[in-house]
Formats: C-alpha cells, structure tokens, sequence
C-alpha cells in the first residue's frame, strides 16, 4: 500500500477525536442530541484548523444507519463511505474552480432531488468566498428554504467577502487558531504513535511554525521526518525551517544583563553564522522582552508557546522592570531604523551597543565596560551647557577636564542717553538701577582666550575659570502684545516685531546714568544642577537682576487686563514688609525657577532671623524643597547671616514682584497707546485718509520692538 501523510492519516472521524474548537463542538453536538438541526452551517478560520472535516463528521452524524447522532458508529457503509470520499449524497464543491452563475444553476437543479442512499443529501461548499456576486444572488432562496432533506455546510477563509444576505441565512461558527501547546501536545501523541524519536525543542519549532494550522503542522512534521531520515531533531528541524536558535535570544539578553560588550558581540557573531534575517533578530528580542514583561507583573500568565517558560522567568528575576521597558522601547526603534542602517548587521550591532550604552550609570548592575568621555570643543558649546556638564561631570567618579566657559561676545555700547530718559527709565523700572559691581578685570590679567569660531574669531573674550565669573547681563525688555485692529496702515508688522524682539540676546546691555561701560555682576552658582531629584533643569536660563521673565509675566498680565475688568490678582498695593520685598528681589543672586518662585512672593512676616514668605498657589507647579533652599541660600547670603525660610502656598493679598512688573508694564503700553491716538498728525491722517490705527502695533518707546522698527 502507498505512504498515507500524517495530515491524512490522522484526520478526525468523530467529533471525539478532535483537537480543539471546543465552543464549536459543544454547540454542534447539543444540536445533534437535541435533534434541532439548521440547514445552513458556515465555518469560517484559517487554513488547516477543521472547516472541512467537521463538515464531513456532521455528513456522518446526519447519515450514519444508527440514526442522528453526535457519536456516528464508523464502522457501518455510510460512515465508511463518507471516510473514504465515495459517499454519493455528500457532494463537496470547489468554489473557487466554479464560481460561474451557470454552476451553482446546475447545483441547485439538482437540489429537488431527494438524495439516493443516506437520510440527508449535504452540500459542502468549500472556499465560498470566491463564488460570483450573480453565484450569490441565485443561491439565495434556495439557501433561505432548501427541501428537508437538504443541508448546506459552507467553508471559507475570507468570511469578510461574503453579502450580509448569505451570513443572515447560515449558523456561523469561527473556528481559532490551534496554540503551540495544542499542537505538541497533539504531535507527541501522533509521533509516539508512529514509533518516531523526537525531541521537545523540534515540536516547539514545527509548533510555533505552524503559526496555529493543524494540517501544516503534521506537513511539516512529515518533512521533518524525511529530513531527520526517520527522527525529528532540532538542529535537524532547525536547519529545515532556517529559524533562529531561541537560546540565543537569551544569550544576547545575558550579555546585556551583565553589561559585558565583548560577550555581546560575540553572540551577534555566533548569530551571523546562520544569516539570520537581522529584523526578525529583533522580533524574537521583542518578543522574549514582552514576555518577560509579563512574568514582571503577572507569572502566572506566561505561556509556554516557546518552551522556555522557565529561562523566562529566571530572567524576570535578574531582569529590572524599567530595564525591559528600556529595552523594548529602544528594540522597536530600531527595528524601525534598521532598512536605513548602511549595513543590516551593523544596524543590528548598533541596536545593541545603544541598549548597552544608555543603561543608567548609577545602577547596580552598570555595563562593566564604562563608555569614555568624549571632548567636545568649548567654542561649539553654549555656556550654560557647559556650567552644567562641569556640574554633572563633578559628581562622577572618572575624572575630566573642567569645561572652559566662554563669555558672550562684546558688543559695541550705544551712545548715552539724555538725562530725561534715563531719569524716566529709572522711574518705570527700577529695578534697572546699576548695581554694585565687581572692579572690571584688568586687561593684563585677562587668561588666554578659548578657540572661536570664524565669526567671532576677531573679537578676543576673557575666558572665565569658575561660574560665580559669569557675566550678569541685563536683556532688554519684550513688548507686550495688544488687541488686533484690522484694516489699518502697517506701521510696523506683527512679523517685523516678533522678528526684532528674537534678535534681542543677552549680550545686548544698558548703559549706567554716568555713561561708563558696563561692568558685568558676578553670577551665582545658580545653572548647576542639584543633587535632588525633585529639580528640573529649566531649558533657558534667566537673568533676575534685568526681570526679563517679569516681562513675560507683564504680556500676560496685559492680555488678562483685555478679558477680566481686574488688572492683577493682588486686591492691595504693596505697603510693609510687601514693599520691602520688591525693594529686596532684585538685589538677590537668584534666576532660572527659583527666581521666577521668588517673584510670585511676598513677605508676610520677620521675626528676627525667621522670614515667612507666601506664595502665589497657580506658580506652585515649580515649586520644591530644592528652590526653597536655593532661594534661603541666596538671602543668606545677601545678608550676610544665616536666616530660616519659610514658604506657604498661599495666594498673596499684596502686590508681587511679578505683579508689579506687569502693572508697570501695562500702564506703559496704556501710555503709549494714549500717545499715539493723541498725536495731532495721526488724528489729521485718520481724518482725512480714513486711516485706523493697529494696536498690535504700539509698544512704548523703549521696548526693544519699537527700537529695531
């Protein structure tokens, strides 16, 4: 007799000695018992999961000489004649070779029929999917009311193809997907059977290969049975299905566990050895991250689809939670990036080296290799990031060179203004008066100067050695955005504005009343970064002694004027200690966020060294223990004296310093848009020419909008 195949051999002939689909067969065998038989069934599932021979054991069940049954006997003519594909009133059809109208015409001509030798004449209609529309619509009515003696059993793997109309007229029945441990559970029993040696790691291959398909998993194990010449093997599976040896996987994982870079690239070396496909590499890593995952925070609910339950675990163990998020986030990245990689091994490599280069070095189980510090050119670096890599590069133990910080460029001062301006200047902000300054550096005793770039190579800079050196510069303060007139001349456009207030750094300066140079203030420590963990390194950094951030504060001040009938959230004016503390913030060494805290406070009480500050709770989002300690710092040391600080979220009743900076600033712009509907030359133009002014174009003389326009 010729060779049976496996998916052959062993297909079910009863509804016992099926493998699964257990929710599909309880309801059909309820049904056969219960004798409330449907005319139409439809079985829908992938390739390989039991569409076709569950319809067949129905045709026995509905046929067998014992009568209906969910258990037909097998053995009587029937039964033997439906097993062997000769039964006369079971006639299977092909979809997919007749989908013409005229062959499901011919089909249903013969429905009328009665059938020849079993009690129920069964259609079984395989792929039905690909039947015509014009197919459809003729088998409708018959569908919807066959003759008694007719059953209907469609099979199909595209249910989504089907009309509403055919689903509206069958019971559905959606067979899964058979799981890894189903189908070795299923391929040991067969195989012990057959009296063929096998190994556990080969049928978690041909499993996991079958990708949920019964019948391709029995055609693979008789593949692999011809392979093996007689046994299934891994390696000999292995090589067959050119997969990836799943414990190397884990090697790789190891490797990264232990931070070792010599062992993990010895195990993408041991990886290349197969030409692997780099991509699918990186799904396999991904997949035993996500499992590991799981067993993180549920081990019960890890499967066993891999065989590997146990290493997956154990590695659950080493593994920390944050480290397999890390790692699978990076993973899925650079799966992404890896088609840009100029080499699909090299991306794969550099894939891995990120993973191990970006592990937090204050971790236990830190790489053992560190990474070296990389010099960077102090003329490309900006001088705040590099105060705080000097700062970060202190609190490690490898030791570096200290970061030089550059000063920003000088620029020429502007010629001195009138006695009338400045006076009006020191009137409107007074916190602009000049400060006591540190004696300008002598020429002769300038240190050599960093490299510079070409453009500012011709202009020789100091180059300061520690950060209380670092020049205090006073920014000029923005323009505050007012209400939009439309169809008005363009004196000066929104864009111009925006425009000229980005070109305004710090490196442009004011003048004192005396006309002399200015001379930069000692800037304290404050970009350092703390040691706390509650701090946040804020992206820019701000000069408190100029109150540029109050400008901000003022556009928003100004902007809430146009929409409340209140100016500011303070009922009160400033009188007392309040008073006394808008006198005091400008003089303290404070910017960054523990300036911008310290002007939405106000002084409530003094009782010898302990002050009690209250602050305003809609700022307290940047507020913590590390800016409360940064801010007693900075009094202590204007007061040359240890004081104890305190501050209470709540909102104060006086007058800020941000407050007052907005009122200021808003009764400025008040002032200048008085001046400008009052001009006699702009009335006459509006008169005459119809012209209407634009609002968002007026800003006070000496903003720094108006002074580029």
């Amino acid at each position: 007799m010729s060779y049976q195949v496996l998916a052959r051999k062993w297909r079910p002939r009863s509804f016992r000695e099926m493998v699964g689909q257990t929710h599909v067969l309880k309801a059909l065998i309820n049904a056969l018992d219960s004798q409330r038989l449907h005319h139409a069934y439809l079985f829908t599932g992938t390739r390989g999961v039991g569409k076709t021979t569950i319809a067949r054991i129905i045709a026995k069940c509905l046929n067998c000489e014992t009568g209906i049954t969910s258990t037909p006997c097998g053995e009587c003519s029937v039964c033997r004649e439906i097993d062997e594909g000769r039964f006369v009133d079971l006639i299977e059809i092909d979809a997919a070779s007749r989908t013409k109208v005229e062959d499901t015409r011919e089909l249903l001509d013969n429905v009328q029929y009665a059938p020849s030798r079993g009690r129920f004449k069964v259609y079984l209609i395989d792929e039905v999917h690909m039947l015509s529309s014009h197919s459809f619509n003729a088998l409708l009515k018959t569908l919807e009311e066959p003759p008694p003696y007719v059953k209907f059993i469609l099979a199909t793997t595209d249910p989504q193809k089907l009309p509403a109309t055919i689903l509206s007229r069958c019971l559905q029945f959606s067979l899964k997907n058979m799981t890894p441990e189903r189908v070795v559970e299923h391929l040991t029993h067969v195989l012990g059977v057959e009296n063929v040696p096998f190994e556990d790691d080969a049928l978690w291959l041909l499993g996991r290969a079958a990708d949920g398909s019964m019948r391709d998993a029995m055609s693979l194990t008789d593949q692999a049975i011809a392979f093996g010449e007689g046994k299934v093997l891994a390696a000999d599976v292995r090589a067959m299905l050119g997969t990836l040896d799943h414990g190397q996987v884990f090697d790789v994982l190891a490797a990264l566990i232990e931070g070792d870079a010599r062992s993990l690239l010895e195990a993408v070396r041991h990886l290349a050895e197969q030409g692997p496909d780099w991509s699918g590499v990186l799904s396999e890593i991904l997949n035993v991250l996500h499992r590991v995952a799981i067993a993180q925070a549920l081990p019960e609910g890890v499967d066993n689809g891999h065989g590997d339950r146990d290493r997956v675990l154990a590695l659950a163990q080493s593994l920390p939670a944050e480290d397999v998020q890390f790692y699978y986030q990076m993973g899925l990245i650079g799966r992404r990036d890896l088609p840009l990689a100029p080499d699909p091994r090299g991306g794969f490599e550099m894939v891995l080296l990120r993973m191990l280069a970006f592990r937090p070095a204050d971790a236990d189980n830190a790489p053992t290799q560190p990474l070296k510090s990389v010099g960077i050119n102090p003329a490309t670096v900006d001088s705040r990031t590099a105060v705080a890599s000097s700062a970060s590069a202190a609190s490690r133990p490898q030791t570096a060179p200290a970061p030089v910080i550059d000063t920003p460029a000088p620029v020429k001062v502007p010629e001195p203004q009138p006695a009338a301006a400045k006076a009006e200047e020191e009137i409107d902000l007074p916190w602009n008066e000049p400060k006591v300054a540190p004696p300008a550096v002598e020429p002769e005793h300038e240190p050599e100067p960093s490299p510079q770039p070409a453009s500012v190579a011709e202009m020789p800079e100091p180059v300061l050695d520690t950060v209380a050196e670092q020049p205090d510069l006073t920014p000029m303060p923005a323009p505050a955005p007012a209400s939009p007139v439309p169809d008005a001349p363009e004196v000066a456009s929104p864009e111009q504005l925006q425009a000229a207030a980005d070109a305004v750094t710090p490196q442009m300066i004011e003048h004192v009343p005396d006309a002399t140079p200015y001379v930069p203030a000692p800037m304290e420590r404050d970009d350092e970064p703390p040691p706390d963990d509650d701090y946040i390194e804020p992206d820019i950094d701000i000069d408190p002694a100029s109150f540029a951030y109050l400008d901000d504060l003022a556009h928003e001040a100004v902007e809430a004027v146009e929409k409340e009938p209140e100016l500011l959230p303070a009922s009160k004016p400033a009188t007392g200690l309040a008073a006394d503390w808008l006198e005091l913030f400008p003089k303290l060494p404070i910017s960054g966020m523990t300036g911008s805290i310290a002007a939405n406070c106000t002084l409530i009480s003094v009782e010898g060294d302990n002050w009690l500050l209250h602050l305003d709770p809609a700022h307290s989002a940047l507020f913590n223990s590390t800016q409360q300690r940064r801010l007693n710092d900075a009094l202590n040391q204007y007061h040359e004296r240890t004081l104890n600080l305190s501050i209470e979220l709540i909102k104060p009743e006086q007058e800020t310093p941000a407050q007052a900076a907005a009122r200021r600033r808003a009764d400025r712009q008040k002032q200048a848009e008085a001046a400008i509907h009052g001009d006699p030359f702009i009335q006459q133009m509006m008169q005459q020419f119809g012209a209407s002014i634009r609002e968002d174009t007026i800003a006070p003389v000496d903003a720094p909008a108006q002074a580029q326009v």
